[in-house]
């Protein structure tokens, strides 16, 4: 792709009234592809549970608590930037790609040599030269930034697509061949570095734009600032997402680590297959819309009710069958990952409905706002953490869930300030799907339990793990379809959802039907986008 004309504007896909139907099929086409990256790391994830140890896992995770953070400079916050901003022009652009890529060589040379600190605190001397691995992953995660987000602003998320399973595929292939080397936690370390070498290399091939050199440019100042307050919401997330890592990693080693990290990775697993491919597709529509208000709250409704919807369906499932899931998956020796998922479980539905937020705050581009809202859960969730820590492991999963839980309703009541939103329509059109699932999860599990003449049910190895897992699936989305029947009063919202999924199905026509006028900029692809990695293996 060349995002810019002659005259160094960026060649944007025009509007037109089929805008709706391109971003339901993409939203379906990220999803369908993440599903292949999925799969991928989900082979990777099998085969590394069972070669590595626990501790392995557990050491790595010391270190990535804190180089994910950096990671991400500029890729939230540019990204963001560019997909929201009315233009964006050849000039404009390069100026960030220089200052986001300066501050990549900082930050991954800054990381280096902050190992030994890291090993202090942690008392592992062996995370010093970890830490060194892993500057080079930071720096190959940050050069890429610009070129994909001008691959996403021109709704070229098969390129984007293809690039993520073509790195996903190296990680695990990397991870793997060195894991059969006997590199013990430096297989990890090496997947994390050939992964986003290949996607920097990738990003560069399919946008085929070189920076010019920087120069005063009327907007940069201003794009800094937005991604500055993107980034630093981002950071404070972080923070709040991984503080629970630092506190058991330092209270409890690096094996307690490893058997909670992969919890939480199954914890937001339905975060990264769901909300996360579709985030950029959804952003990018509502900004075009948050001047007329009316399709704005028609489009943002749709998109809850379609989370919430699936997100309670996978939370009450989960709470049935995780720890099994966890067996099946992972092998025998992380029977203690299991037991910590079983708290985690009955957050991942409140989890995917609170996260929606981030796109009003996004699409209206209040990213102060947000980073405001962002000290609130930070402050909250903190607390939570430590309350819990007396608990262990198990009790800082259940402080997340709780979390989540208590902090959702606050934060739309914070975001929807100053906009034609409603908290409590939005209630509204959500609080049937809860209902639902706490309705058929109750009653799955009592059928289930009254089920003891069924033998494998009670079987302890891996067999009697699938069956449970079968059995549970099989019993409960009935149920949870038939709650929403009768809750709902009739079949209209099953109905509703049921004519998304054509759209949603990837199709290699889809792109110049929508935009038969754009066919020299956006041109046909035969493969469709996802976005974001799942962080089950390595991380």
């Amino acid at each position: 792709m060349k995002p810019f004309d002659h005259t160094g504007e960026f060649r944007d896909p025009p509007k037109n009234p089929q805008l709706s139907r391109l971003t339901v099929r993409n939203a379906g086409v990220t999803i369908f592809a993440q599903s292949c990256v999925f799969a991928i790391q989900l082979l990777g994830t099998v085969v590394l549970a069972r070669m590595l140890a626990p501790s392995d896992f557990g050491l790595v995770t010391m270190v990535t608590t804190f180089s994910l953070l950096l990671s991400s400079f500029g890729l939230n916050g540019f990204t963001e930037g560019v997909l929201q901003t009315e233009r964006i022009t050849y000039s404009l652009a390069s100026n960030l790609f220089w200052i986001n890529t300066a501050g990549g060589l900082v930050v991954a040379v800054a990381f280096a040599a902050a190992g030994s600190g890291l090993a202090w605190f942690y008392g592992d001397p062996r995370i010093t030269k970890v830490s060194m691995g892993f500057s080079l992953a930071i720096f190959f995660s940050i050069v890429p930034v610009l070129h994909l987000s001008l691959l996403k602003r021109a709704m070229r998320f098969a390129a984007v697509s293809l690039n993520d399973i073509v790195g996903r595929m190296v990680y695990v292939s990397t991870a793997i061949g060195c894991a059969r080397l006997g590199l013990g936690y430096w297989s990890l370390v090496a997947g994390a570095i050939a992964q986003p070498f290949a996607v920097c290399v990738g990003a560069w091939i399919l946008c085929s734009w070189l920076p010019c050199f920087p120069q005063k440019v009327p907007g940069t100042g201003r794009m800094l600032r937005y991604a500055g307050k993107v980034y630093g919401r981002f950071s404070l997330n972080y923070c709040t997402g991984n503080t629970d890592n630092l506190l058991v990693g330092w209270r409890f080693g690096p094996s307690a680590l490893g058997f909670y990290k992969k919890a939480f990775d199954l914890f937001v697993l339905p975060s990264c297959q769901l909300l996360a491919p579709i985030a950029a597709v959804v952003i990018a529509t509502l900004s075009r819309f948050n001047k007329d208000r009316d399709q704005y709250k028609k489009y943002f409704t749709k998109g809850l009710c379609i989370v919430a919807f699936i997100g309670m369906a996978v939370s009450a499932d989960l709470t049935l069958i995780g720890p099994d899931v966890v067996r099946v998956l992972l092998g025998p020796k992380w029977g203690e990952a299991g037991r910590i998922f079983r708290y985690f479980a009955p957050g991942v539905g409140m989890m995917l409905i609170y996260q929606t937020q981030s796109w009003i705050h996004l699409s209206m581009g209040t990213a102060g706002r947000w980073l405001r809202w962002t000290m609130i859960e930070l402050s909250v969730t903190v607390m939570l953490f430590l309350l819990s820590l007396h608990w262990g492991p198990i009790g800082v999963a259940a402080a997340w869930t709780a979390s989540f839980w208590f902090l959702t309703i606050p934060a739309f009541c914070y975001a929807t300030r100053s906009t034609q939103l409603s908290v409590p329509s939005m209630i509204a059109s959500v609080w049937r799907y809860i209902a639902a699932a706490a309705m058929a999860g109750v009653a799955c599990a009592g059928l289930v339990r009254a089920m003891p003449w069924l033998p494998l049910i009670a079987a302890s190895g891996e067999a009697g793990a699938v069956a449970r897992i079968v059995l549970n699936s099989a019993t409960f989305m009935p149920l949870y379809l038939g709650a929403i029947v009768v809750l709902y009063g009739g079949t209209a919202p099953l109905r509703e959802l049921a004519r998304l999924v054509p759209h949603l199905l990837p199709r290699v026509e889809g792109t110049s039907r929508v935009f038969p006028q754009a066919r020299d900029t956006v041109q046909p692809l035969a493969v469709q986008r996802v976005d974001r990695e799942v962080p089950v293996a390595s991380e």
